[in-house]
């Protein structure tokens, strides 16, 4: 669906019923298929025919919405997982493995920081972290033999820094290695870094995506732009023989769609982090109405930062949508319709003034959540961050006074009048 508005996929692709067919994406919940011959399953197992056979391989529900958030995307091939941790994990793994390496960029989400600074580490693969503002020449020397990827957010949880997709992929691919961006805030709504040189990006679709916090889950988007047989030498696990399945290289057999068949088939077999179908099915609904929702919170977002900026209590407020900060400008360039509708600020009493204000509010409420449809709050030095000391809260922008503010898509006076109430508590 291509040719048609980003509107018109978010409703209309992935699921295309033929005559008398449900005209709503069916829930295949099950975990099996039936064939009538061995032989058509032994053709499924050695990937020399399409199909399903098991569901933590593939499932029809699941390829219907990974189709439609490819589109979306723009890119060649998509795959869910169950959960946005799940998607970094894989996109990672399905390229490095121990002895190898990855440049990260530092303001990012904890969950994320921890996973590639510790978890993976343990499994071989050692990470170097750099400032999102890094020079060239610094970005340069960070590269080494072994860099498998370069990793960053668009827009960083809960930083809210504007990545510089152009500095980063014209780094990683001046070293011949992907540039990897989860996309998860401004959405492809927002923002289209295939556009601007990004290789693969990954999603949390736990957040706008699915918009009503109902489902967990992630997705693994390819561009088809990055030629993994150019630099054979350095991924042979796509470029190499699977004796796994009996000597398949995968980018011979499936061409752009090599990275995505590799991640499915090999990982997914093998750690088996697949998003259940009924949560697909969800994740669906959401997305139909995504196109209408991440206006509506970008523009509750600007109006509740609007106000904080002005307020006698506040001490600083951080929004890429407002005049004046430091990302506007990188903003508008790479999403022009706007960023998404997550904002932080702080309170001139500081970490415990913070959340003295939180603890106070009525209506919007204190979740270990963001990006919804409902308002939200979250002291990330307390909780999501909270495995973080000092030095690496810094390096990934999160102030001790930070509150994250996800403004859902309520009337906005009504969500600035709650704000109101529990900062004159305070």
């Amino acid at each position: 669906m291509s040719d048609f508005k980003m509107e018109t996929k978010c409703v209309q692709s992935g699921w295309t019923p033929k005559n008398g067919e449900s005209r709503v994406l069916p829930i295949y919940q099950s975990t099996t298929f039936k064939y009538d011959t061995s032989d058509q399953m032994g053709r499924l197992f050695d990937l020399e025919d399409s199909g399903y056979f098991y569901t933590r391989l593939q499932n029809p529900t699941n390829d219907a919405v990974a189709a439609k958030i490819c589109d979306l995307e723009g890119g060649v091939a998509a795959m869910l997982t169950s959960s946005g941790q799940a998607a970094n994990f894989y996109a990672i793994i399905n390229i490095a493995e121990a002895g190898d390496h990855i440049i990260c960029v530092s303001a990012i989400y904890g969950g994320t920081y921890n996973l590639y600074a510790h978890t993976i580490k343990k499994l071989g693969i050692e990470a170097t972290f750099v400032d999102p503002e890094v020079s060239r020449e610094d970005l340069e020397a960070a590269f080494q033999d072994n860099t498998k990827a370069v990793f960053g957010e668009s827009i960083s949880n809960p930083s809210l820094v504007v990545l510089d997709f152009e500095k980063f992929a014209d780094a990683a691919h001046s070293h011949g290695v992907p540039f990897i961006v989860d996309n998860t805030f401004p959405t492809p709504i927002n923002c289209r870094p295939f556009e601007w040189g990004v290789d693969i990006v990954t999603h949390s679709t736990t957040k706008y995506m699915d918009g009503h916090a109902t489902c967990v889950g992630g997705a693994i988007v390819d561009s088809g732009n990055f030629d993994w047989d150019a630099h054979a030498d350095k991924y042979p696990g796509l470029t190499a023989p699977d004796e796994t399945y009996h000597g398949v290289v995968y980018t011979q057999k499936f061409g752009k769609g090599a990275y995505i068949t590799k991640a499915t088939v090999q990982l997914m077999r093998d750690l088996g982090s697949i998003q259940s179908p009924q949560n697909a099915f969800y994740l669906n609904l959401g997305l139909e109405t995504l196109h209408l929702r991440v206006p509506r919170h970008c523009e509750n977002a600007k109006k509740v930062a609007q106000y904080l900026q002005n307020h006698e209590k506040v001490a600083w407020v951080n929004t890429p949508e407002l005049e004046g900060n430091e990302y506007y400008e990188r903003a508008q360039k790479y999403m022009p319709n706007g960023t998404c509708g997550v904002i932080t600020f702080g309170l001139k009493g500081g970490r415990d003034a913070s959340v003295r204000m939180m603890d106070n509010l009525k209506m919007v409420a204190i979740v270990t959540h963001v990006a919804d449809a409902r308002s939200c709050v979250l002291h990330p030095a307390s909780h999501t961050h909270r495995q973080m000391n000092d030095q690496e809260l810094l390096e990934a922008g999160v102030k001790p006074d930070l509150i994250r503010f996800s403004v859902g898509i309520e009337n906005a006076e009504d969500i600035i009048a709650d704000v109101e109430q529990a900062l004159a508590a305070v």
